[in-house]
């Protein structure tokens, strides 16, 4: 049994580990390979970075992105953990070592204009910015966090009433409004805002297809098989509902079971294995809460 556990926690870590290394990878490439060769900016600590690229030089040997990054979020943590004595998972030193790294080796090898974008720079900033919150939204769906304005956010909320989405917001019209004394002029700023907000959909778009949940209620004269499946091989909790045929006046039960709803395919197969002629309702849910689900927050 421990034996078991132990193989299931070591996949779910390698599963989770590479999924954010994937992510890592998106968001690195997005600054990199789209945005840093249009000149436009961003916000975050990599909007801090390259304000600091830029005004040392930039492709003529202006700070890399990499280092600021790696830097500005290690002065960070240390201030965070004096202040308010935060702790930091695994998880996000993991991700701002992996981000420095990728991010320096990445503005070193790829080319200029790779993906033919040209002068295009608003098509750069929304592929950017989507291509950099599906990978912090991937990151995020497996416990992850790249740390930067996050940490800085914390340390502001635990001293005033402030919420968390709007210090990152301040934040992030901050650094960008900066790069008008950079640039001389407000086009870098308006595309760089352009991004934060195309940045901030994608990662919502990304978690809220993570988070979606199905209720499935199933009608079968084998419904004790079909319960004892689900519980074993999908390890998802199973509710019997008592119910009637209204036709047939004959008493019957109703398997109640929720899931993910990329969780549904796997369902629908085992289902079918048991009893193909199951009857079966399926229904999208707003919130789910509870063990295996969202935790219930204050």
């Amino acid at each position: 049994m421990n034996a078991d556990f132990s193989k299931t926690a070591v996949l779910k870590t390698i599963k989770e580990y590479t999924l954010i290394s994937i992510g890592l990878v998106m968001y690195s490439f997005a600054w990199t390979g789209i945005l840093i060769p249009a000149d436009v900016m961003g916000g975050g600590i990599n909007g801090v970075g390259l304000l600091i690229y830029y005004a040392t030089g930039g492709t003529n040997g202006g700070v890399p992105l990499g280092l600021s990054f790696l830097v500005l979020n290690s002065v960070l943590v240390a201030v965070s953990s004096v202040l308010v004595g935060l702790r930091f998972g695994a998880k996000t030193i993991y991700a701002i070592v992996f981000i420095s790294a990728a991010m320096s080796v990445m503005q070193g090898l790829i080319p200029n204009n790779l993906l033919g974008l040209g002068n295009d720079k608003l098509l750069s900033v929304i592929l950017g910015g989507a291509v950099a919150g599906g990978g912090i939204g991937i990151c995020f769906t497996q416990g992850g966090s790249t740390g930067g304005t996050d940490i800085i956010a914390m340390i502001v909320n635990r001293y005033k009433t402030i919420s968390y989405g709007r210090i990152i917001m301040l934040c992030d019209l901050l650094i960008i409004g900066c790069s008008i004394f950079i640039f001389k002029n407000i086009t870098a700023a308006i595309y760089g805002y352009v991004m934060v907000a195309v940045n901030g959909y994608t990662i919502d778009a990304v978690m809220a297809g993570n988070r979606q949940s199905t209720q499935v209620l199933i009608v079968s004269k084998k419904y004790e098989e079909i319960a004892r499946l689900i519980f074993s091989e999908m390890r998802r909790g199973v509710t019997l509902l008592d119910g009637e045929g209204w036709y047939t006046k004959q008493p019957t039960k109703v398997v109640m079971v929720v899931c993910r709803k990329y969780e549904t395919g796997t369902l629908f197969k085992l289902i079918k294995r048991v009893d193909p002629e199951a009857f079966m309702t399926v229904g999208n849910v707003m919130g789910v809460y509870g063990h295996g689900f969202e935790a219930l927050k204050k």
